[in-house]
């Protein structure tokens, strides 16, 4: 988020290989050669540090003498994606300097109990009925978007990227919205504009996302918070429902890259939920992203991303519930963590804290609504998760979570850049918190701490669309 964290992030440079120094032959034995490389166990891809402008000859010569191969590289942040079947291959690069989620999982088991501390949602799936929508689209007017949109429905020169599990292009409520020209799948690390790279296969999550942001579909009476700006499908979670450093990085890069006004990351980093950045190996997953997320920022790319669904206090976790090791100030939930993200909690629709939500002070930027099964609306007024576009099992639905949270801050962001033409990451970022709606601990009190515009469950307090626009 925006506001400063003091991340320790270690000095990581690269070791090149420049020969050994002459010993007298009868004093110094000749070192052993390398093993010969692996050619039939299955390979694992990493993310690899490098100085940022190393050049390509470089790291091609350093990632096949090391038994890798390269399969993306950003000389502009010194990452490369790189494969290998080599189990040695970290120990190789070094541990300081390379990290493979995939392998971490295989190896052991590390995101076993993703599911049992929410890893995308509270999940809920209901399909809406037939006939006019708008009056199960509580969430909507709780942050003014009817309102808003009668003013500024956001411009098409603005594109928010969904770095999520794909985007449905056909859905009748986001055909006009999906950029297919800017919209990338990036699951394997390289990107792939092939439309079939970045289409849903087994999650309409990234959908569900992305009709919050700007779906609009007049037959059904369905509209999101920004539905006149362009939406880019950013795939980044794989079929297993994993996102891995390497994908995240290609999603940061390519978001710089094409210039979006905003991202989504309705996501933690896998197999986390933390990444340490004085662990080995976590160091370069860390490093990695922070350095992804830091490009694009300059870039003009705000970062939106969803607080996460564990019910805890951020700052003061001690331990990660995905991977048995400590948790300091070192450490951070990816990308939610980083300086420059907006991280956003989720409420329900009584407007107080869902129960999954996790909280902390100076953690939140700002709350929106993610629903929450116990905060029933009333008769009439839908489920208590938001309903949007789906995939599987109908056209609409809903979901609850921080993941449905983000989308409805990252459209409010949207109309704010549609709005302010040219505004920085940092002054979009005040903006939308100054627009906010405060919202008192109340009886989250004690456990909820701070005054009423800068608490630990609701940040600066509730988005508010209308704000935007004005």
């Amino acid at each position: 988020m925006s506001r400063s964290r003091r991340w320790f992030v270690p000095a990581l440079g690269v070791a090149v290989a420049a020969g050994v120094l002459a010993a007298p032959a009868a004093a110094v034995a000749a070192p052993a050669g390398p093993a010969a490389c692996d050619t039939t166990s299955a390979p694992y891809t990493y993310v690899v540090l490098y100085k940022p402008g190393q050049p390509v000859g470089q790291v091609d010569s350093e990632l096949k003498a090391k038994c890798g191969a390269k399969v993306a590289y950003h000389p502009e942040i010194g990452v490369a994606v790189a494969s290998s079947r080599n189990a040695d291959f970290a120990q190789r690069i070094g541990v300081n300097r390379a990290y493979s989620g995939g392998k971490d999982i295989a190896a052991k088991g590390a995101a076993a109990s993703r599911a049992a501390v929410g890893r995308l949602e509270e999940t809920t799936s209901t399909p809406a009925g037939e006939g006019d929508l708008s009056a199960e689209q509580w969430d909507m007017r709780a942050i003014k978007a009817p309102e808003a949109n009668k003013v500024n429905p956001g411009s098409g020169s603005v594109t928010v990227g969904v770095l999520d599990s794909g985007i449905d292009a056909k859905h009748p409520a986001l055909a006009a919205a999906v950029d297919p020209k800017a919209s990338a799948g990036c699951v394997t690390g390289a990107a792939d504009p092939a439309p079939a790279s970045w289409a849903p296969t087994n999650s309409d999550h990234g959908t569900h996302v992305a009709g919050t942001i700007a779906g609009k579909d007049p037959a059904r009476g369905f509209t999101g918070i920004a539905p006149g700006v362009r939406l880019a499908a950013v795939k980044v979670v794989s079929d297993g429902g994993y996102i891995f450093p390497e994908s995240a990085v290609c999603g940061f890069m390519w978001a710089a890259q094409h210039k979006f006004a905003v991202t989504n990351n309705s996501y933690y980093i896998d197999p986390g939920m933390f990444y340490c950045a004085k662990e080995p190996g976590d160091a370069a997953a860390f490093e990695a992203v922070r350095r992804a997320v830091s490009f694009a920022t300059g870039r003009g790319v705000l970062s939106v991303a969803a607080a996460g669904n564990a019910g805890f206090d951020i700052p003061k976790q001690t331990t990660d519930p995905n991977r048995p090791h400590q948790v300091d100030r070192s450490c951070a939930i990816l990308p939610g963590g980083l300086d420059g993200v907006v991280t956003v909690s989720s409420v329900g629709y009584a407007g107080t804290k869902a129960a999954y939500s996790n909280y902390g002070r100076h953690a939140i930027e700002v709350t929106a609504p993610g629903g929450d099964s116990a905060q029933a609306p009333p008769p009439g007024q839908g489920a208590g998760c938001p309903l949007s576009t789906t995939v599987f099992g109908g056209p609409y639905g809903t979901k609850c979570g921080t993941s449905m949270a983000s989308p409805h801050a990252a459209g409010v962001a949207a109309l704010l850049a549609s709005t302010h033409r040219g505004a920085s990451p940092s002054v979009l970022t005040r903006l939308l918190a100054a627009g906010s709606d405060a919202v008192p601990c109340g009886s989250g009190a004690p456990t909820c701490s701070g005054p009423d515009r800068d608490n630990s469950y609701y940040g600066h307090g509730r988005v508010n669309a209308l704000h935007a626009v004005k």
